[in-house]
C-alpha cells in the first residue's frame, strides 16, 4: 500500500474511532475482558494502536499486533512506549499462556481459516483467559436509498470481495467449536446520519463497479444520491456489530 494511501485509511480509521458510539464500544470491550490490573493482552489487528495505548491507560500490559509495517509504525509514533510486534491471526508472536486477554475488532472477515486463528487464541492465552471479537457482517450494511434493489447489489458486490464477509454471524458458533466456554454475543448499532462516513459509501459503490456488478452510471447516480443525502443530514447507514465474548477452560 502506497503510504498516501495507508495515510487517507488512517485518517478514516481516526475519524470512525472518534465516533461516541465506537468509544463506548471499545470500552464495553475492555469490560467483557475483565482484565486483573497489571495483566497481559494482546490486540490482534491492532492497526494504528489506539486500543493499545487505552488498554495500557487502565493498567494493562498490553501487546499490539499486526500484519502491517506502515500501520506498526504509526502505532510506535503515537505509543511509543507500547509493545507492537509483526505477526498474523494465525501465527502470533506470543509464547503460549503468555496474555490473560485476546482481542480482535474487525480482524476476523480478513481471515480465510477462523478455526486456526481461534486456536492461536487458544495457545497464546493462559487458562481462564477472555477473548473478545468484535466485527461486522459485510452483507447486513443498512442503507437509506432512493433505489433499494441497486443499493442491495452494491452491498452485495462488497461484501463477495471480503474474505469472510460473514465471519461476524459465526462468532458463537466459532468460539464454541474451539473449545471457549461461556460463550456470549451482543449486538450494537451504528446509526450514521451526516457526511463523516460518506467515504465508506462512495467506497463500496467504486467496489461495485471494480467487481463489475453495476456501470459506471449506475455508480455515479447512486454516489450523487448519497452526497446529496449527506450534504442534507438525510444520510442513513447503519451498521450492526457483533460482539462476542468467551473464556478459555481453565486446566
Amino acid at each position: 500500500m502506497s503510504t498516501e494511501h495507508m495515510e487517507s485509511l488512517i485518517r478514516l480509521l481516526d475519524v470512525a474511532d472518534a465516533l461516541p458510539g465506537a468509544v463506548r464500544l471499545r470500552a464495553r470491550s475492555y469490560e467483557l475482558l475483565d482484565l486483573p490490573r497489571g495483566s497481559a493482552v494482546v490486540d490482534v489487528g491492532c492497526g494504528a494502536g489506539r486500543a493499545v495505548g487505552e488498554l495500557a491507560e487502565r493498567g494493562a500490559r498490553a501487546i499490539g499486533v499486526d500484519v502491517s509495517e506502515q500501520m506498526l509504525a504509526a502505532a510506535r509514533g503515537r505509543w511509543p512506549e507500547a509493545d507492537f510486534r509483526l505477526g498474523d491471526a494465525c501465527d502470533l508472536p506470543i509464547a503460549d499462556g503468555e496474555v490473560a486477554g485476546y482481542r480482535a475488532e474487525k480482524v476476523f472477515h480478513e481471515i480465510a481459516d477462523a478455526a486456526k486463528a481461534l486456536a492461536e487464541a487458544q495457545r497464546v492465552l493462559a487458562p481462564g483467559g477472555r477473548v473478545v471479537l468484535i466485527g461486522q457482517d459485510w452483507d447486513t450494511f443498512v442503507i437509506d436509498s432512493d433505489d433499494p434493489a441497486l443499493t442491495r447489489t452494491i452491498v452485495h458486490a462488497r461484501a463477495d470481495q471480503v474474505t469472510s464477509p460473514r465471519a461476524a454471524r459465526s462468532y458463537r458458533n466459532l468460539l464454541l467449536d474451539a473449545g471457549f466456554e461461556d460463550v456470549a454475543l451482543e449486538v450494537h448499532t451504528g446509526v450514521f446520519t451526516d457526511a463523516m462516513l460518506l467515504p465508506m459509501l462512495t467506497g463500496i459503490a467504486e467496489a461495485a463497479r471494480t467487481a463489475e456488478a453495476i456501470t459506471p452510471a449506475q455508480e455515479a447516480s447512486w454516489v450523487a444520491e448519497q452526497t446529496a443525502r449527506a450534504q442534507a443530514g438525510r444520510m442513513f447507514l447503519a451498521l450492526p456489530l457483533f460482539v462476542a465474548s468467551a473464556k478459555r477452560p481453565q486446566e
